[in-house]
């Protein structure tokens, strides 16, 4: 049974919360120990003068249910920026409601009203459910491309 929720552009204020979404959503992902992030840190990047990305909150029956972190990026190939969907996710209490339909549907219509070219995002191999979800959306996994990442010590290391 669907329940109404409501989606919110995350504010200052709600670092605490978002951290301990990211939290739970490492948790799932098994990668607890990869969380770097402070409230400070959240408070910098994402309300800070040069503002590095933005989220937003989902809210159901008073509680919240789960929250997007998403960024800019661009495209050469299109000549237009796109959004790219860093993390979404669902409480597991609420999923099966629709929410996390609502958090993409609602990510598009931004994409849609900036004039964004594309909206693209990773999912982990394993998480099946996920990557059925997608599809039903009709989004198209780039199995062509691999993703490759500097970590910290690696741009020291390049940098240094």
């Amino acid at each position: 049974m669907n329940q109404k929720f409501a989606i919110r552009r995350a504010v200052p204020g709600d670092e605490s919360l978002l951290l301990e979404l990211i939290r739970e959503l490492a948790e799932y992902e098994r990668m607890a120990d990869e969380v770097e992030a402070t409230p400070a840190v959240l408070a910098e990047s994402l309300f800070g003068a040069h503002a590095a990305a933005e989220a937003v909150i989902a809210e159901c029956e008073g509680r919240v249910a789960g929250f997007a972190l998403f960024f800019t990026n661009f495209s050469t190939f299109v000549g237009r920026p796109g959004l790219y969907l860093e993390d979404l996710y669902v409480r597991e209490a609420f999923r099966g409601r629709g929410i996390g339909k609502g958090l993409l549907l609602h990510l598009a219509g931004i994409a849609r009203e900036r004039n964004y070219g594309r909206m693209e995002w990773s999912v982990l191999d394993w998480n099946q459910p996920a990557i059925d979800f997608y599809h039903s959306l009709g989004a198209k996994p780039m199995d062509e491309w691999t993703v490759f990442r500097l970590d910290q010590g690696a741009l020291e290391r390049l940098a240094g």
